[in-house]
């Protein structure tokens, strides 16, 4: 499969075609999905690299206290240093939590890229009936993926299980809780 430009792909369908098809109707939603992830991912990296900002410069201080109780004034009182430790402390989780949204970043860039791919292949009239052209692009999508979780998903969601079943054998298999909710409340919760 030829290197293709990234959110190129449309609804555009060979002149052949009627002016609606299922194929016509399926680019549409996938072009819609790569244009939803994006946005989804654009706003969310703002909002984290405002946090991690926040939170770097909220390590600095701490650190600075925490400094000061050890060398200026070893004499503070015991419950104000204990704050600074703690503070200290949660900082570090949440650098923690950074990393892990950008995995979920690299993650979903990927995905994107794996459907507008998908969108390109299914909108070549001749490329779509090609089995090697399928297998190439399985090729590209397994090669994107770093975490073994990712590869056994692949593997079973490709041998045929349904999703239900993949996501239960990467629960099992990695020891995660399986929690299907997705945080569908629409509610935000401020700390």
């Amino acid at each position: 499969m030829a290197q293709l430009e990234r959110h190129s792909l449309s609804r555009s369908v060979p002149d052949d075609q009627l002016n609606w098809s299922q194929i016509g109707e399926t680019l549409t939603l996938l072009a819609l999905a790569v244009a939803q992830i994006d946005t989804s991912m654009k706003e969310g990296n703002d909002s984290v690299d405002t946090l991690t900002h926040s939170f770097t410069s909220i390590a600095s201080r701490s650190r600075l206290l925490l400094d000061h109780f050890a060398k200026v004034d070893p004499d503070a009182p015991q419950e104000i240093k204990d704050a600074a430790e703690i503070i200290h402390a949660e900082v570090g989780k949440a650098v923690v939590a950074f990393q892990f949204y950008d995995r979920l970043s690299q993650r979903m860039e990927h995905v994107g890229e794996s459907l507008e791919k998908m969108g390109h292949l299914i909108s070549d009239p001749k490329g779509r009936y090609i089995e090697k052209e399928w297998v190439q692009l399985q090729s590209e999508i397994k090669a994107n993926y770093t975490m073994e979780a990712e590869r056994i998903m692949f593997e079973h969601i490709l041998a045929g299980r349904s999703i239900a079943e993949a996501l239960e054998i990467y629960h099992h298999h990695f020891n995660k809780p399986m929690d299907d909710s997705f945080g569908t409340d629409d509610d935000i919760e401020l700390f």
